[in-house]
């Protein structure tokens, strides 16, 4: 059937379904927005916040997850799988700074479900007072639950770890 075949229900049906892939695409940019801010509100000042102001942030983070996803920080921050394991290993953080920049998003909606590759630029100080551009991509796939997305897994591949001197020696937020 061509497409000037088709009539009014089918065009507001196809119509209904371009809507609701657009409608989860900019909900998986928003997802991964929070994220991103979220993770980095673990620091202020170039240093761990407070043990009750982390754990409130921590909290925070778990539930962009589904009870059942997996975060992987790659072999060296490592792996963790459900909403408990993954909120351990957030309460322990490597850094005492970062600003999580995640930019060319290419997320494909296949609903009830969506993944994405986002290209991440990540300055960030680690506990020993070194700083760092670290440079690499996250792998993501996500589901609607209940109306709200949550992240399934969380894949990073670190391609850089380049030294950026004492770039970050005076963080001010």
């Amino acid at each position: 059937m061509a497409d000037d075949d088709l009539g009014p229900d089918d065009d507001v049906g196809a119509l209904r379904r371009r809507l609701e892939v657009v409608e989860a695409t900019l909900a998986v940019q928003a997802l991964k927005a929070q994220y991103g801010e979220l993770v980095d509100q673990r620091f202020a000042a170039g240093a761990v916040v407070g043990p009750e102001a982390l754990e409130l942030v921590v909290r925070e983070i778990v539930d962009l997850f589904s009870e059942d996803a997996t975060w992987d920080g790659g072999p060296v921050l490592g792996t963790a799988t459900g909403r408990a394991a993954i909120a351990e290993r957030l309460r322990a953080p490597t850094l005492v700074f970062s600003r999580h920049l995640f930019v060319k998003p290419r997320i494909t909606v296949e609903l009830p479900g969506a993944s994405a590759r986002w290209d991440l630029l990540c300055p960030c100080r680690t506990a020993d007072g070194r700083s760092w551009w670290m440079c690499g991509y996250e792998d993501d796939t996500y589901r609607c639950e209940g109306g709200t997305w949550r992240h399934t897994s969380m894949k990073l591949t670190t391609l850089v770890m380049a030294p950026a001197h004492d770039a970050f020696d005076r963080v001010m937020g």
